[in-house]
């Protein structure tokens, strides 16, 4: 009786099929590796909160420095909204008070941020610190306005998970004169 004689391509296709098996593997365990490494890359993270700082930092300044006499609780409560601690206290108890000031001055002034840097971050303590450039431009009762590019000086807290102004102030401007 003859054997069967065997197509030289019976025994290519299996080890072919391993081949690709195998590259596919190790291309698989490679993709996971780098996937794993940049989801728990620290530098990744702490960019990510410097970024959310930043980001929250420049509208919580923003926010303060915007207000309408037409709109005043809304503008306040996003005034308070945007703070936390002595700051949002500061703000919570003389609300009356600044309240009857803007609705006799009938102002409305809009601030837009023209740049902002973190100027200090520690993440673990939930603490950190923005330098931002703003123009306020404030219109008064007889339709006059007036544009003041200022620089401030905001200090954040990390509270349940969002960054909120505890402090507020002005940054110097120029050198200081010696002598």
């Amino acid at each position: 009786m003859r054997g069967r004689l065997e197509h030289p391509m019976t025994r290519a296709v299996p080890a072919l099929a391993l081949a690709l098996t195998l590259v596919a593997g190790g291309f698989a365990a490679w993709a996971g590796q780098d996937w794993y490494g940049a989801a728990h890359d620290e530098q990744a993270a702490y960019a990510a909160q410097r970024d959310a700082a930043l980001s929250a930092g420049e509208q919580a300044v923003q926010n303060l420095n915007t207000l309408d006499h037409r709109e005043l609780k809304r503008g306040l409560d996003l005034w308070e909204s945007s703070t936390t601690g002595e700051l949002h206290e500061q703000l919570a108890s003389g609300r009356d008070a600044f309240t009857a000031q803007v609705k006799e001055a009938k102002t409305v002034s809009t601030a837009r941020v023209l740049s902002g840097a973190v100027t200090e971050l520690d993440d673990r303590a939930g603490r950190a610190r923005v330098l931002v450039a703003l123009r306020v431009t404030v219109k008064a009762a007889d339709g006059a306005k007036s544009d003041k590019d200022s620089r401030m000086l905001g200090e954040l807290t990390r509270t349940d998970g969002r960054w909120k102004l505890s402090a507020l102030g002005q940054a110097p401007v120029g050198g200081t004169s010696t002598g």
